[in-house]
């Protein structure tokens, strides 16, 4: 089971990392770089930089893990894999078309007299359908998939295993949004203090925790029943 939580740990080390070294806008950058990662997207949604890095893990773990993919599928298809989760959350600047699709839908329906809740819903759902697809596609890609064991269940039974897993992430996704409104403060229009960084760790936790309980990450051996003749 603790294989399973290195992406929330990868979260929060992300958090500690920017706190401890005192990282904001005003660290110098590559010119494009900091042209594409700073801007609208990151001072109104900070905490998607912290979704950025558990969806990393995410992949990552299914790369490094025993599976029944080889190593050169793995790698191959791991490299596609993160291309494309960091194309859909970095292209073409911090967001990508994940929050972009959720500003536009979200602001549509808030001028369409809309309760606000309900335009944030709409928007955080569709930024949790595009970080859930890629990471998805990209799982497909690495090969390492569930065990045979899970992969024998009804079709039934796997579709609502994707519906929770499509929850989970937009429970997620909906409370790193509500940074700004919980109190964190301006970063990265400067350092990181004490309390935005305990904050920030307290909201992952809260955020990620129902997500990696059903996200299938864990690492153990498969544990069939054994046949007729072993027995």
């Amino acid at each position: 089971m603790l294989p399973a939580l290195l992406p929330l740990a990868a979260a929060l080390l992300a958090i500690a990392l920017t706190f401890a070294t005192g990282f904001d806008q005003r660290v110098a950058l590559p010119p494009e770089l900091d042209a594409r990662f700073y801007g609208f997207f990151l001072d109104r949604y900070p905490l998607f930089a912290v979704a950025i890095v558990y969806g990393l893990a995410c992949l990552a773990l299914r790369i490094l893990r025993p599976g029944p993919a080889g190593w050169f599928r793995r790698l191959i298809g791991g490299a596609l894999a993160l291309a494309l989760f960091l194309a859909a959350c970095l292209y073409p600047t911090f967001g990508g078309v994940a929050l972009r699709l959720a500003f536009a839908s979200g602001g549509t329906a808030f001028i369409t007299q809309q309760p606000m809740p309900a335009a944030y819903a709409l928007g955080s759902a569709l930024a949790a359908t595009v970080f859930g697809s890629v990471l998805a596609i990209g799982a497909l890609l690495i090969g390492n998939g569930p065990s045979r064991r899970s992969q024998s269940r009804r079709w039934l039974r796997a579709a609502a295993d994707v519906l929770v897993r499509c929850l989970a992430l937009w429970f997620a996704l909906a409370v790193l949004g509500l940074a700004h409104t919980a109190g964190f403060g301006l970063w990265p229009r400067r350092s990181m203090t004490i309390g935005d960084a305990l904050l920030a760790c307290s909201l992952a936790g809260i955020a990620f925790l129902p997500h990696l309980s059903c996200n299938g990450l864990t690492t153990g051996p498969d544990r069939r029943r054994p046949s007729r003749a072993a027995a």
